[in-house]
Protein backbone atom coordinates (compact mmCIF):
# COMPACT_ATOMS: atom_id res chain seq x y z
CA UNK A 1 0.00 0.00 0.00
CA UNK A 2 0.76 3.35 -0.65
CA UNK A 3 -0.81 6.62 0.50
CA UNK A 4 -2.79 8.81 -2.23
CA UNK A 5 -0.71 7.66 -5.44
CA UNK A 6 0.85 4.21 -6.10
CA UNK A 7 1.96 2.15 -9.30
CA UNK A 8 -1.40 2.09 -10.95
CA UNK A 9 -2.28 6.11 -10.81
CA UNK A 10 -2.80 7.95 -14.17
CA UNK A 11 -0.96 10.84 -14.34
CA UNK A 12 -1.83 14.34 -16.65
CA UNK A 13 0.82 17.03 -16.99
CA UNK A 14 -0.78 19.91 -17.68
CA UNK A 15 1.77 22.41 -18.90
CA UNK A 16 3.78 19.34 -20.30
CA UNK A 17 5.36 21.48 -23.37
CA UNK A 18 6.95 24.07 -21.14
CA UNK A 19 10.82 24.33 -19.94
CA UNK A 20 9.67 23.04 -16.27
CA UNK A 21 6.71 20.09 -17.47
CA UNK A 22 8.77 19.01 -20.58
CA UNK A 23 12.20 18.25 -17.76
CA UNK A 24 9.87 16.87 -15.05
CA UNK A 25 8.02 15.12 -17.32
CA UNK A 26 11.08 13.15 -18.12
CA UNK A 27 12.35 12.99 -14.37
CA UNK A 28 9.00 11.32 -13.59
CA UNK A 29 8.94 9.01 -16.53
CA UNK A 30 12.14 7.81 -15.07
CA UNK A 31 10.82 6.81 -11.92
CA UNK A 32 7.98 4.72 -13.35
CA UNK A 33 5.10 7.36 -13.02
CA UNK A 34 2.36 6.39 -15.50
CA UNK A 35 2.09 9.54 -17.59
CA UNK A 36 -0.52 9.35 -20.10
CA UNK A 37 -1.24 12.75 -21.55
CA UNK A 38 -0.23 16.18 -21.14
CA UNK A 39 -2.39 19.58 -21.78
CA UNK A 40 -0.94 22.48 -23.47
CA UNK A 41 -3.70 24.69 -25.61
CA UNK A 42 -2.78 25.41 -29.24
CA UNK A 43 -0.72 22.16 -29.02
CA UNK A 44 -3.30 19.28 -29.02
CA UNK A 45 -2.78 16.56 -30.97
CA UNK A 46 1.09 16.78 -30.69
CA UNK A 47 3.18 14.34 -28.74
CA UNK A 48 5.92 14.77 -26.08
CA UNK A 49 8.14 11.83 -24.74
CA UNK A 50 5.89 9.80 -26.48
CA UNK A 51 2.63 11.58 -24.89
CA UNK A 52 -0.25 12.60 -26.33
CA UNK A 53 -1.16 16.47 -25.47
CA UNK A 54 -4.25 17.91 -25.29
CA UNK A 55 -5.33 21.11 -25.83
CA UNK A 56 -7.65 21.01 -22.47
CA UNK A 57 -7.97 18.91 -19.44
CA UNK A 58 -11.71 17.58 -20.47
CA UNK A 59 -10.34 16.60 -23.57
CA UNK A 60 -7.13 14.26 -22.10
CA UNK A 61 -10.36 13.24 -19.73
CA UNK A 62 -12.22 12.10 -23.08
CA UNK A 63 -8.97 9.94 -24.07
CA UNK A 64 -7.98 8.36 -21.01
CA UNK A 65 -8.93 7.66 -17.23
CA UNK A 66 -6.83 10.31 -15.38
CA UNK A 67 -6.39 10.12 -11.47
CA UNK A 68 -3.87 12.93 -10.95
CA UNK A 69 -2.89 15.73 -12.33
CA UNK A 70 0.34 18.03 -12.13
CA UNK A 71 0.50 21.92 -12.57
CA UNK A 72 3.27 23.48 -14.67
CA UNK A 73 1.74 26.23 -15.19
CA UNK A 74 2.39 30.02 -14.49
CA UNK A 75 1.13 31.59 -11.01
CA UNK A 76 -1.32 33.80 -12.77
CA UNK A 77 -3.07 31.76 -14.44
CA UNK A 78 -3.16 29.06 -12.22
CA UNK A 79 -5.99 28.97 -10.64
CA UNK A 80 -7.68 28.37 -13.62
CA UNK A 81 -5.73 25.14 -14.38
CA UNK A 82 -6.14 23.67 -10.84
CA UNK A 83 -10.39 24.26 -11.19
CA UNK A 84 -9.93 23.30 -14.95
CA UNK A 85 -8.84 19.59 -13.35
CA UNK A 86 -10.76 19.61 -10.50
CA UNK A 87 -14.30 20.27 -12.41
CA UNK A 88 -12.76 17.61 -14.88
CA UNK A 89 -13.27 15.42 -11.67
CA UNK A 90 -9.08 14.91 -11.19
CA UNK A 91 -9.24 13.56 -7.65
CA UNK A 92 -5.76 14.21 -7.32
CA UNK A 93 -4.29 17.64 -8.03
CA UNK A 94 -0.70 18.55 -6.75
CA UNK A 95 0.09 22.41 -7.46
CA UNK A 96 3.68 23.04 -8.28
CA UNK A 97 3.23 26.49 -8.90
CA UNK A 98 4.68 28.84 -6.18
CA UNK A 99 3.75 32.89 -6.24
CA UNK A 100 -0.09 31.77 -6.85
CA UNK A 101 -2.09 34.83 -4.81
CA UNK A 102 -3.57 33.85 -1.72
CA UNK A 103 -7.12 34.00 -2.91
CA UNK A 104 -6.30 32.41 -5.68
CA UNK A 105 -5.14 29.48 -3.78
CA UNK A 106 -8.35 29.95 -1.60
CA UNK A 107 -10.56 29.56 -3.85
CA UNK A 108 -8.46 26.42 -5.27
CA UNK A 109 -8.49 24.75 -1.80
CA UNK A 110 -12.46 25.71 -0.96
CA UNK A 111 -13.22 24.04 -4.66
CA UNK A 112 -11.82 21.06 -3.90
CA UNK A 113 -13.18 20.31 -0.55
CA UNK A 114 -16.25 20.54 -1.91
CA UNK A 115 -15.61 17.98 -4.24
CA UNK A 116 -13.74 15.70 -2.08
CA UNK A 117 -10.42 16.38 -4.01
CA UNK A 118 -7.22 16.38 -2.63
CA UNK A 119 -5.06 19.42 -3.59
CA UNK A 120 -0.91 18.97 -2.75
CA UNK A 121 0.36 22.47 -2.41
CA UNK A 122 1.01 25.47 -4.11
CA UNK A 123 3.99 25.68 -3.54
CA UNK A 124 4.31 22.01 -3.23
CA UNK A 125 7.51 19.66 -4.55
CA UNK A 126 4.54 17.21 -4.97
CA UNK A 127 4.38 13.51 -3.60
CA UNK A 128 6.55 10.22 -3.61
CA UNK A 129 5.66 6.95 -3.39
CA UNK A 130 9.06 5.25 -3.14
CA UNK A 131 9.88 2.77 -6.60
CA UNK A 132 5.69 3.10 -7.02
CA UNK A 133 4.90 6.77 -8.61
CA UNK A 134 6.55 10.83 -8.34
CA UNK A 135 4.51 13.52 -8.84
CA UNK A 136 6.19 16.32 -9.03
CA UNK A 137 9.90 17.93 -8.92
CA UNK A 138 11.96 15.74 -6.43
CA UNK A 139 15.16 14.21 -7.67
CA UNK A 140 14.61 10.76 -7.94
CA UNK A 141 17.90 9.66 -6.49
CA UNK A 142 16.85 10.14 -3.06
CA UNK A 143 14.17 8.14 -2.66
CA UNK A 144 14.21 4.21 -2.07
CA UNK A 145 11.68 1.68 -1.29
CA UNK A 146 10.56 1.32 2.87
CA UNK A 147 8.39 1.89 5.71
CA UNK A 148 8.67 5.69 6.68
CA UNK A 149 6.65 8.38 5.76
CA UNK A 150 7.80 11.39 5.52
CA UNK A 151 5.27 14.68 5.24
CA UNK A 152 6.58 18.16 5.03
CA UNK A 153 6.05 21.48 4.72
CA UNK A 154 10.40 22.18 3.08
CA UNK A 155 11.36 20.86 -0.29
CA UNK A 156 15.01 21.38 0.26
CA UNK A 157 14.90 19.81 3.90
CA UNK A 158 13.14 16.93 2.91
CA UNK A 159 15.81 16.10 -0.05
CA UNK A 160 18.51 16.43 2.50
CA UNK A 161 16.62 13.95 5.43
CA UNK A 162 15.07 11.47 2.77
CA UNK A 163 18.70 11.18 1.14
CA UNK A 164 20.30 11.07 4.57
CA UNK A 165 17.65 7.86 5.70
CA UNK A 166 18.65 6.48 1.80
CA UNK A 167 22.39 6.66 2.56
CA UNK A 168 21.74 4.63 5.45
CA UNK A 169 19.36 1.91 3.72
CA UNK A 170 16.43 3.26 5.70
CA UNK A 171 13.69 3.58 2.62
CA UNK A 172 10.31 5.28 2.56
CA UNK A 173 6.89 4.01 1.45
CA UNK A 174 5.03 8.08 0.76
CA UNK A 175 6.91 10.90 0.63
CA UNK A 176 4.55 14.18 0.44
CA UNK A 177 5.00 18.16 0.53
CA UNK A 178 2.37 19.82 1.57
CA UNK A 179 3.54 23.04 0.19
CA UNK A 180 5.17 26.70 2.16
CA UNK A 181 2.45 29.18 1.77
CA UNK A 182 -0.57 29.85 3.76
CA UNK A 183 -3.17 28.26 2.27
CA UNK A 184 -2.72 24.94 1.46
CA UNK A 185 -4.49 21.93 0.46
CA UNK A 186 -3.60 18.60 2.96
CA UNK A 187 -2.46 19.61 6.55
CA UNK A 188 -0.48 17.60 8.72
CA UNK A 189 -3.21 15.76 10.32
CA UNK A 190 -4.73 14.52 7.28
CA UNK A 191 -1.71 12.99 6.09
CA UNK A 192 -1.07 11.64 9.87
CA UNK A 193 -3.92 9.93 9.43
CA UNK A 194 -2.99 8.61 6.06
CA UNK A 195 0.37 7.06 7.27
CA UNK A 196 -1.81 5.87 10.86
CA UNK A 197 -4.02 4.04 8.35
CA UNK A 198 -0.74 2.68 6.01
CA UNK A 199 0.40 -0.98 7.32
CA UNK A 200 3.32 -0.30 5.18
CA UNK A 201 4.34 2.66 6.99
CA UNK A 202 5.89 1.98 10.43
CA UNK A 203 7.58 5.00 11.50
CA UNK A 204 6.54 8.66 10.50
CA UNK A 205 9.06 11.84 9.58
CA UNK A 206 7.14 14.86 10.65
CA UNK A 207 9.23 17.70 8.94
CA UNK A 208 8.18 21.41 9.75
CA UNK A 209 9.57 24.91 9.98
CA UNK A 210 8.49 28.45 12.31
CA UNK A 211 4.82 30.02 11.28
CA UNK A 212 1.10 29.19 11.40
CA UNK A 213 -0.33 26.38 13.79
CA UNK A 214 0.06 23.20 11.84
CA UNK A 215 2.74 21.84 13.74
CA UNK A 216 0.40 22.54 17.08
CA UNK A 217 -2.35 20.84 15.79
CA UNK A 218 -0.19 17.66 14.55
CA UNK A 219 0.85 17.47 17.85
CA UNK A 220 -2.95 16.66 19.26
CA UNK A 221 -3.39 14.31 16.61
CA UNK A 222 0.02 12.72 16.98
CA UNK A 223 -1.15 11.93 21.26
CA UNK A 224 -3.56 9.34 19.40
CA UNK A 225 -1.34 7.64 16.69
CA UNK A 226 -0.13 4.36 17.49
CA UNK A 227 3.15 4.78 15.03
CA UNK A 228 6.25 6.37 16.29
CA UNK A 229 6.34 10.01 15.35
CA UNK A 230 10.22 11.64 14.70
CA UNK A 231 9.86 15.66 14.02
CA UNK A 232 12.23 18.44 12.76
CA UNK A 233 11.61 21.88 12.83
CA UNK A 234 13.30 24.33 10.78
CA UNK A 235 14.07 27.95 11.94
CA UNK A 236 15.29 27.68 15.45
CA UNK A 237 17.24 30.90 15.04
CA UNK A 238 14.58 32.75 12.76
CA UNK A 239 13.71 36.39 14.31
CA UNK A 240 10.03 37.20 15.28
CA UNK A 241 7.85 39.45 12.56
CA UNK A 242 10.61 38.41 9.61
CA UNK A 243 9.64 36.33 7.23
CA UNK A 244 11.95 33.35 6.50
CA UNK A 245 11.89 31.41 2.73
CA UNK A 246 8.14 29.92 2.91
CA UNK A 247 5.08 32.45 2.68
CA UNK A 248 4.12 30.32 5.87
CA UNK A 249 7.01 30.83 8.17
CA UNK A 250 6.31 33.70 9.59
CA UNK A 251 5.82 34.13 13.84
CA UNK A 252 3.35 36.35 14.76
CA UNK A 253 2.08 37.98 17.66
CA UNK A 254 4.31 35.15 19.32
CA UNK A 255 2.58 32.17 17.91
CA UNK A 256 4.15 29.83 15.54
CA UNK A 257 7.57 29.87 17.53
CA UNK A 258 10.28 27.60 17.40
CA UNK A 259 9.70 26.90 21.02
CA UNK A 260 6.19 26.38 20.95
CA UNK A 261 5.97 23.60 18.32
CA UNK A 262 9.15 21.97 19.73
CA UNK A 263 7.32 21.52 22.91
CA UNK A 264 3.77 20.93 21.88
CA UNK A 265 5.39 17.84 19.73
CA UNK A 266 7.65 16.73 22.91
CA UNK A 267 4.71 16.83 24.71
CA UNK A 268 2.50 14.30 22.48
CA UNK A 269 5.09 12.18 22.12
CA UNK A 270 7.09 12.85 19.09
CA UNK A 271 10.93 12.40 19.30
CA UNK A 272 12.07 15.74 18.29
CA UNK A 273 15.59 15.92 16.64
CA UNK A 274 17.51 19.58 16.92
CA UNK A 275 19.40 18.95 13.53
CA UNK A 276 18.38 17.43 10.24
CA UNK A 277 21.37 14.59 10.47
CA UNK A 278 20.04 13.40 14.19
CA UNK A 279 16.71 12.13 11.81
CA UNK A 280 18.01 9.26 10.99
CA UNK A 281 19.59 8.28 13.90
CA UNK A 282 16.52 8.32 16.00
CA UNK A 283 14.43 6.46 12.74
CA UNK A 284 17.04 3.77 12.96
CA UNK A 285 16.75 3.52 16.79
CA UNK A 286 13.07 2.80 16.59
CA UNK A 287 13.14 0.37 13.79
CA UNK A 288 15.94 -1.63 15.89
CA UNK A 289 18.97 -0.75 12.82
Amino acid sequence: MAIIIDETTNVLVQGISGKQGFFHTQQMLACGTKIVAGTSPGKGGSTSEGIPVYDSVRAACGHHRIDASVIFIPAAIAKDAALEALEAGIRVVVVVTEHIPVHDEMAIVAYAKRVNAVVIGPNTFGIVSSGKCKIGIPPNQFFIPGSVGVVARSGTLTYEIVGNLTAQGIGQSSVVGMGGDRVVGLTFVDVLRKFEQDPETKVVVLIGEIGGNAEEEASQYIKEMTKPVVAYIAGKSAPPGKRMGHAGAIIERGNGTYEGKVNALTSAGAKVAELPFEVPEIVKDILGK
